[in-house]
């Protein structure tokens, strides 16, 4: 069994308050009568299920799967804190109403009134069969089983070399015009090896900007990996022959590394951030 709790509150805050009212809509009645008695609902053993929380829609509202932690009554409410199962992707839900027969959800009415229901539906076998499988993981280094991408950051995938320090600068500076932190490699020590660092930090990533200036092979093996992960990439140059052949058809910027050059770098740059972001 789950509890399904579909009501436009703020979930990712971990709080919630709802009316008691709304408890055991669209529950069957065999099943209501085990989680409750003559004073009300039996919060306790509610608790012990494993939780479906869902704003009402059928499209691109996310949904999350989880636990209540405690539950109190105050008044005609029930005030909730919850936390979320880490191990389990965000749902959409359109996933959740593509498959409504399966969780017990046969009524469109579940997904536009606030409720809470308890479905006789194992969760967890629903998940395994219809949730994205996970993704298999290389061997050279490691990835997380699931994705944790820092919405406001980016990164720069270029020769270590300091005559590429003042193009790292207009780089950070585009970045932060944007309204990201812009980071590189060798800003970060976390593992032993260096490329467990770069892939890391290309997994966090919002955008990634790779420079392809001298055709270093470091580079090209950084955005293949950044466009494998489905990442953001913002393709820069100094020579526009320094572009693999296989990316050619990919806009790119051009740049002259002088003040003029890389202020317009900057612009550019700054640009074309705001426009993945939606600004």
């Amino acid at each position: 069994m789950f509890n399904l709790m579909m009501f436009n509150v703020e979930w990712a805050s971990g709080k919630a308050i709802i009316p008691l009212g709304r408890i055991f809509e669209y529950t069957d009645k065999h099943i209501e009568v085990q989680f409750r008695d003559q004073n009300g609902p039996l919060l306790d053993r509610l608790r012990a299920l494993p939780c479906l929380f869902c704003e009402e829609g059928t499209s691109d509202e996310v949904a999350y799967v989880g636990q209540i932690n405690q539950a109190r009554i105050i008044g005609l409410n029930l005030a909730v804190e919850i936390s979320f199962d880490t191990e389990v992707p965000q749902l959409t839900n359109s996933l959740i109403h593509a498959n409504r027969m399966a969780l017990d959800m046969p009524q469109d009415f579940e997904f536009s009134r606030n409720h809470w229901a308890v479905k006789d539906i194992d969760l967890y076998q629903f998940l395994l069969r219809n949730t994205r499988p996970r993704r298999q993981r290389p061997s050279v280094f490691q990835i997380a089983e699931h994705e944790n991408i820092e919405p406001t950051l980016a990164s720069a995938m270029m020769p270590f070399d300091a005559g590429f320090s003042a193009v790292y600068d207009s780089i950070k500076q585009a970045a932060k015009g944007a309204g990201l932190r812009c980071s590189r490699a060798d800003d970060i020590w976390e593992n032993a090896a260096i490329i467990q660092d770069v892939v890391a930090l290309i997994d966090r990533s919002r955008i990634v900007i790779c420079d392809c200036t001298g055709r270093n092979p470091n580079v090209f093996y950084e955005a293949g990996i950044a466009h494998t992960l489905g990442r953001e990439v913002i393709l820069i140059t100094q020579n526009e022959h320094d572009i693999p052949f296989d990316l050619r058809h990919l806009r790119y910027i051009r740049y002259l590394n002088n003040s003029e050059g890389r202020a317009a770098l900057t612009s550019a740059l700054q640009s074309r951030m705001q426009t993945i972001m939606g600004h």
